[in-house]
This record gives C-alpha cells, structure tokens and sequence, in this order.
C-alpha cells in the first residue's frame, strides 16, 4: 500500500511482482494509464502471474473525464487472450491517445500564414474546406479548437493522410 494506491495480486511468482509493480508506479511520471501500463510491464518483468500471460486491462476513470464529457470513463481497454498482452494492451493505449487523448493547450502550435496555406492546401487535397470538417472524419474532432492554433497530433496526422 502506498500514497492513493494499493498494489495485489494473487498466485504470483514471488512479492517481488508487487514490489516492481509499487515501485515503478512510484517512480514514473505522466498520466495514470501510463503510469499503470508501466507498473503491469514492471510486475511481469518481475515474474508476474505462475500460470503465464493471457490477458490485461485497463480502467481509468474521472468525473467527465469520458468522450465529450459524456461520461466518467476517460479509458477502458481490454486483451482478454494474447501472447503478450500488456504489450498489446499498450499498442491499443496509443491508437486510444491519438483519437482521444488531449495535448496540453500549452504545446499547441500557433497558426501563422505560412501553416494556414499549408493546411489549407493539405485539407484541399483530400477535399475538405475546413480542419473541422476533416477532422470529424478522422475522429479527431475533441483536438481541435478554433483557427488561430493547431494540435501538433491533428497537424502530424494531417501531414500523414495528405
């Protein structure tokens, strides 16, 4: 047990399983889900379950934290039969950040003229008029904000698809 969290598991290889898993969630910076795949990478490099790997999940909620603010389920991801399932678990942990995740407003990129031409030009070439537009087709739409900034992931993916 320490500050906020609580750390078990049942037929384990040995409590060092545990102590990785503590330990490493301790110790690690960024958002609750990454600091939790890195405790269950750290729990299974330390041993992990007697019986092998077979599945892993992921359940993180907040008050509005959800799509849109539609619900209080920020995350819930599942591998319930794979041979490495924490790491699939995180493959889908990046698809789930690059649709749904938020970057901080403060690493948003300013929208000088130079970038309005080239997003234009880009949004042109797949036959779109507005970012909006385009990124509600990409499922980007909880990115994007106005005209004057731009999310670096909407602008990379933008970049990507044209």
């Amino acid at each position: 047990v320490g500050s906020g969290y609580a750390a078990q598991g049942n037929i384990l290889v040995s409590g060092e399983t545990v102590d990785a898993l503590a330990e490493t969630f301790e110790a690690t910076e960024g958002s609750l889900a990454e600091r939790l795949l890195a405790s269950l990478a750290a729990a299974q490099a330390a041993g992990g379950d007697r019986r092998g790997q077979q599945s892993a999940s992921l359940l993180v909620v907040r008050r509005d934290g959800g799509y849109a603010g539609l619900s209080d389920v920020v995350l819930d991801l599942r591998v319930d039969d794979h041979e490495t399932p924490i790491e699939e678990l995180r493959r889908l942990y990046g698809l789930h950040e690059q649709l749904f995740g938020k970057t901080p407003r403060d690493q948003w990129l300013l929208v000088d003229d130079e970038l309005r031409a080239e997003i234009d030009e880009r949004l042109a070439k797949l036959g779109y008029e507005r970012l909006e537009d385009w990124a509600g087709a990409a499922n980007l739409e909880e990115r994007v904000d106005g005209d004057d900034e731009i999310d670096p992931v909407v602008l990379d993916e933008l970049r990507r698809g044209s």
